[in-house]
């Protein structure tokens, strides 16, 4: 009922105005008044108001500055105090310029509203008003970008040699963050060997084999669905399952072709079984200078970490990089919000499709001990040699009679796949 009631009050208040507004036409006519002329007491009220719409508008804008300007998490990170400077510095100028301009037009409207006695004074052009608002601009607009420029080159230097790395590697909707081994390096990877066991195509004898097992597999199935089905099949399904051969076929052969370079040391062969991944979470150890590396699966996603005022873009095919040392752990930062649910988080900043809003991990920041203890308890990608009952071998295309040894394989590289002994 009350809903109503005000329902019925707007809707008489609009048909009120509309009714003032047609007898103001209608007196207007009697008195034989054109629409266009305005009396020096309207000019008088709009410039009135114009000043007082000024006032309103700083009061609210001050207002809306002391209750929400602060909207910002505190810095949990050494660059971060940087980045909020650069901020603060930005936000004075371009308030201070929202105040002047602001000024300016809406005390020039309660100035200058016309009247009959006073003609505006025109001019075409005038070299010392084009020299002010196009120098004055450009320095302002200078000092940003080359105060911007430095900040963004000192966070984004070169990494120090004792710095930890850490691989975040994203695809749609997931983020899986990667640790090197005991040995202290990345494996390399390639995404010809990516596939459920191994989402990050890492390079190993054994996720070799199994992508190779796998695709020989694949070709099997359908080559099998043809001998049996083919004349029942229509032409365009027979097509698309040869042309789907074709191209296990040349990915069999892409995989062959990386294999040549097995025993180039800067192949890092094997670098990658003691890789440790983590997903769902992260852990990092605060005051330790920690590098990034970015990499994408399908499309451009964007790391962002709003706590530690960290963000790069994740591109497909070349990787990016971003250093950054926590300063805060999160049992401290949840003492310090009073919030003791409180996690950092890592968010992806592009809309990269339908489940984007769930693409997110938590990110842990503790001492070094507890870092280490949790990452020793961390799977590594390959561990062990498989056992021989396990073996791919039987899976794909036959090996060489007499196999060198792992370090001098002989890799076949024609199109049938080759198993790394």
């Amino acid at each position: 009922m009350f809903k109503l009631l005000i329902l019925l009050v707007i809707v008489l208040g609009v048909v009120a105005v509309l009714q003032l507004a047609r007898v103001h036409e209608l007196t207007a006519t009697l008195r034989k008044k054109r629409e266009e002329e305005i009396s020096y007491a309207d000019n008088r009220m709009n410039a009135l108001l114009m000043l007082l719409f000024m006032i309103g508008f700083f009061i609210s804008f001050i207002y809306l500055m002391i209750r929400y300007g602060d909207y910002l998490p505190p810095s949990a990170s050494a660059h971060g105090e940087e980045i909020d400077t650069l901020m603060a510095v930005n936000l004075v100028i371009v308030i201070a310029v929202f105040f002047i301009v602001n000024a300016v037009l809406f005390y020039f409207a309660y100035k200058y509203y016309y009247r009959k006695d006073r003609k505006a004074l025109f001019f075409a052009h005038d070299n010392r008003l084009e020299l002010v608002w196009t120098v004055i601009p450009s320095i302002v607009l200078a000092f940003i970008i080359i105060y911007g420029l430095v900040t963004w080159n000192e966070i984004t230097d070169d990494a120090s040699e004792d710095a930890l790395r850490v691989e975040v590697y994203s695809k749609q909707f997931d983020w899986t963050v990667r640790y090197t081994g005991d040995d202290g390096k990345f494996g390399n990877s390639n995404f010809n060997l990516i596939s459920t066991d191994n989402p990050l195509g890492i390079i190993t004898k054994e996720a070799v084999n199994l992508k190779l097992g796998e695709i020989e597999v694949e070709i099997a199935a359908i080559q099998e669905e043809l001998q049996a089905k083919r004349n029942m099949m229509p032409d365009a399904k027979v097509e698309a399952l040869e042309e789907k051969i074709e191209r296990l076929v040349r990915h069999k052969n892409r995989i062959n072709e990386f294999l040549k370079y097995k025993d180039d040391n800067a192949m890092a062969w094997e670098d990658g079984k003691d890789d440790r991944i983590a997903k769902g979470e992260f852990h990092l150890p605060v005051g330790k200078e920690v590098e990034f590396i970015f990499r994408s699966r399908d499309v451009i996603h964007s790391a962002f970490m709003p706590h530690f005022r960290a963000q790069m873009n994740a591109v497909p095919g070349m990787p990016t990089r971003f250093k950054m040392t926590p300063t805060i752990t999160t049992d401290s930062m949840r003492t310090i919000l009073n919030n003791p649910e409180f996690d950092y988080i890592l968010l992806c900043n592009k809309v990269c499709g339908a489940a984007h809003f769930n693409m997110q991990m938590t990110i842990v920041i503790e001492s070094e001990d507890n870092y280490l203890k949790w990452l020793a308890a961390q799977k590594t990608f390959i561990a062990t040699e498989p056992a021989a009952s396990d073996s791919l071998a039987p899976a794909v295309s036959p090996a060489p009679a007499d196999p060198l040894p792992a370090q001098n394989a002989n890799i076949d590289t024609n199109p049938s796949a080759a198993v790394v002994n």
